[in-house]
């Protein structure tokens, strides 16, 4: 399989066409179609359907579609790792990171790493599990920290276990709730979860049918947490996240928690690696600041409570 036809099979899924993927590349169409036929033929399955709408993929292009997005990030990430080592310029990191990480301690290990490494260019993407995998998967991530559990993780990734997370019930100040104390009255409320895999809302239901308590009847599902927040302000609808979330002063202004016994067991946050794959010197250097703070940011916490 040579790499010019994995970068040519990957085109072709991003611009949609063959005539498309070719004007990218600035090859002809003809050489591109060509190089589709060499690569199905190198891997003994047909890749494409071709119509006169355009292409889409087999079952088995679907397959290679993912890993080879793994193949041209594995491959940039090796040049840029080499220029790193022999002193050139163009240091790049993608990570994802989750929100709770966002206002806790990255700042300063952003600080940090624009310190240590002025040139280098970092990307952030913010979400939670379900959307950091992904981007792991096909290579546009370095690493990713979020709230997870390795059950829930397919085999190619690793997850190292950082923290405890506390998770907790919030909504506007001044909500009706607001001195409420058992799940019988707020599961009566309005909600507003992410229910995704993974996530803290999808913990919470199954948390809620494990010990048999009520649960939410009404929920809007959201997987912003910008959104998600800023509903909880504004309306009265009910939320639950970290702690950190709904307690700092700056994200969290305008929400407080609510005192609801029995508390729901902690969440786990932990960094996510494609198994096998090396960091960058410079993905290595940021992903130990960032075990560091969160280290010593938990012990600072276990202190204080």
């Amino acid at each position: 399989m040579k790499y010019q036809h994995v970068k040519a099979f990957v085109q072709v899924a991003d611009s949609g066409s063959i005539r498309a993927a070719a004007r990218s590349l600035r090859i002809s169409q003809s050489a591109l179609t060509r190089a589709m036929k060499e690569l199905e033929e190198d891997m003994g399955a047909e890749l494409l359907n071709r119509s006169y709408r355009g292409v889409s993929f087999t079952d088995a292009g679907k397959a290679l579609l993912g890993r080879a997005r793994m193949i041209l990030s594995t491959m940039e990430r090796a040049r840029n790792e080499v220029q790193q080592i022999s002193g050139g310029a163009g240091a790049r990191v993608s990570i994802g990171i989750t929100p709770v990480v966002a206002i806790t301690i990255f700042p300063n290990v952003y600080r940090q790493f624009v310190a240590a490494f002025p040139e280098a260019v970092m990307t952030l993407k913010e979400g939670f599990m379900t959307e950091i995998i992904p981007g792991l998967l096909e290579g546009a991530l370095d690493f990713g920290v979020a709230i997870a559990s390795r059950d829930e993780l397919p085999p190619e990734i690793v997850f190292i276990p950082l923290c405890p997370t506390p998770l907790l019930i919030a909504g506007r100040k001044g909500h009706p709730l607001t001195q409420a104390q058992d799940w019988g009255a707020v599961s009566k409320a309005r909600w507003i979860l992410n229910l995704t895999n993974g996530s803290t809302g999808h913990h919470l239901l199954h948390w809620l049918d494990r010990v048999g308590l009520p649960q939410p009847q009404q929920i809007v599902q959201c997987t912003s947490p910008a959104l998600m927040i800023e509903m909880m302000r504004r309306t009265d609808l009910v939320g639950f996240g970290p702690d950190r979330l709904f307690t700092d002063p700056l994200f969290s202004c305008g929400v407080e928690t609510f005192a609801v016994e029995p508390k729901p067991p902690n969440a786990t946050l932990g960094l996510f690696r494609v198994r096998g794959v090396p960091l960058t010197p410079v993905a290595q250097k940021l992903e130990t600041w960032i075990k560091r703070a969160i280290s010593n940011d938990n012990r600072a916490a276990a202190k204080a409570g």
